[in-house]
């Protein structure tokens, strides 16, 4: 499972809690654009109206090749799950400063799929301390290869 597209900003704005894996509703022109890497899930976001699960503010660029009809590029677009797992997310993000991002996309035996996760916002000072962290743990390997 290589991800077609991935959202490595994601582990170091938030803390990830929990991931949970989705299907994806897409066009054929959007399915081709993101087999070429034409995507970016940085700045979106899962939303839950009616006990549906919506992918929000993603971009998959226009397939290039496609005649005719193409997709827009910042649609929303519907992610499937069972509906108690819906339930589930849906109780857990209720709580203040938990919200649902997604991680990656990738195929899964031909099927666009998504990893989504519950997470909470990390405070700047986090964010900081870490660097430093993984700035200290760079400096012992060094020491010790040398």
């Amino acid at each position: 499972m290589k991800d077609l597209v991935s959202n490595k900003k994601a582990y170091h704005n938030y803390e990830i809690l929990d991931s949970f894996e989705a299907g994806m509703v897409l066009l054929g022109s959007e399915i081709k654009s993101l087999r070429n890497h034409g995507g970016s899930i940085q700045d979106a976001y899962v939303d839950i109206k009616n006990y549906e699960l919506w992918l929000m503010n993603s971009s998959i660029a226009p397939y290039k090749f496609s005649k005719g009809y193409t997709h827009e590029d910042r649609r929303k677009r519907k992610l499937l799950m069972h509906r108690r797992e819906i339930f589930k997310l849906k109780k857990q993000i209720t709580e203040k400063g938990v919200s649902l991002i997604p991680l990656s996309i990738y195929l899964k035996a031909g099927r666009a799929k998504i990893k989504i996760a519950i997470a909470k916002g990390k405070k700047a000072y986090d964010k900081r301390a870490k660097l430093k962290e993984k700035d200290q743990r760079k400096e012992i390997q060094k020491a010790i290869k040398h």
